[in-house]
């Protein structure tokens, strides 16, 4: 009876897999979709090729800034818009992300962020800088500076993910927040019978799902933002990154990382609804870090420059005003 249940099963998941099929889409296509005149793109040592945008004013104080996971660097052209007449912003894709991609290593570790973002820096000659990151790329924001003391002036987490002791308790409590679903994608990428069949369905359902589930406000999630989104996530070897990216979900070091070093100023920006990454993560990196200010936004949720630009880009404003310009002899 058992084999029964399990051939059918697996004859129906089969049978799904053949109906929700959907090819990659070309890179050169989407490329040309998704760049502009301001795309750039640096090859690395390890034969990345990584799509970055230096925008802004050139000769302002340099803020980098990290998207986070599944997303790409058009998630900061609000604050690109608001912010670029006073800074230098230098936006990327992460390896397996946007136009960046697939990369020869197939290393998607956070220390392959750090690197990646360590490379860009030194190609462009920067000096000591502003880093910011959402989501993924706030926990890639934090490690880079507990790596390179030195580059960081100042950090900018954005509902960022935290320490990796902290991992269950954020899924805990994502379950019982404020809004009622979250992101069904990033629990199934992390089965192995999803892994399975990821790499072949269309994911179009489970990118707006994601979107809404990420933003408080539905209207806000409109066919562009869906389109860029699906598009990028289609791009040629992205969904095979995707999958080598959350096969190794979960696996920590043996090391704990010590948030305590971390004596840059430090703005902490969080939506109140944020159904990815609780609040509560933020009041913990507040405690954790010697040097911070917490803002946390009503009716907001995980992706605060998309869903509330003017005020978030106005406490960053405010933040590097007050805290770094005299740090950069701006």
């Amino acid at each position: 009876m058992r084999i029964k249940v399990i051939t059918g099963l697996a004859i129906l998941l089969a049978v799904l897999a053949v109906l929700l099929f959907e090819r990659d889409f070309p890179a050169a296509e989407v490329d040309a979709k998704y760049s502009n005149a301001a795309s750039q793109f640096l090859t690395l040592e390890d034969g990345s090729r990584v799509h970055y945008r230096d925008q802004g004013n050139a000769a302002g104080l340099p803020l980098v800034l990290i998207h986070g996971s599944n997303s790409s660097l058009h998630t900061w052209e609000p604050w690109v818009a608001l912010l670029g007449a006073r800074y230098r912003i230098i936006t990327l894709d992460l390896p397996g992300h946007g136009l960046t991609g697939r990369t020869p290593t197939d290393d998607y570790s956070s220390t392959a962020y750090a690197a990646t973002v360590q490379g860009l820096a030194t190609h462009l000659g920067l000096p000591p800088f502003v880093l910011g990151g959402n989501s993924m790329g706030g926990g890639v924001t934090w490690r880079y500076a507990l790596a390179h003391p030195d580059s960081v002036l100042g950090l900018v987490l954005v509902d960022a993910s935290g320490l990796p002791a902290w991992r269950e308790l954020d899924d805990a409590e994502a379950e019982q927040g404020d809004k009622a679903s979250t992101p069904w994608a990033f629990s199934l990428l992390r089965k192995p019978w999803f892994q399975g069949l990821a790499r072949y369905i269309d994911p179009y359902w489970l990118v707006e799902q994601g979107l809404k589930a990420s933003h408080v406000d539905p209207a806000l999630v409109d066919e562009a933002l869906v389109a860029r989104y699906y598009d990028l996530s289609m791009r040629a070897g992205t969904r095979d990154a995707t999958l080598k990216r959350f096969s190794t979900f979960g696996q920590r070091s043996t090391k704990e990382p010590d948030l305590s070093q971390i004596t840059q100023p430090t703005l902490i920006l969080w939506g109140a609804q944020d159904a990815v990454i609780p609040s509560s993560v933020g009041t913990r990196f507040n405690e954790a870090l010697s040097n911070a200010q917490l803002i946390v936004y009503p009716n907001i949720g995980h992706i605060p420059m998309e869903e509330l630009p003017e005020r978030s880009a106005a406490d960053v404003d405010e933040f590097i005003q007050r805290q770094l310009n005299n740090l950069s002899g701006g």
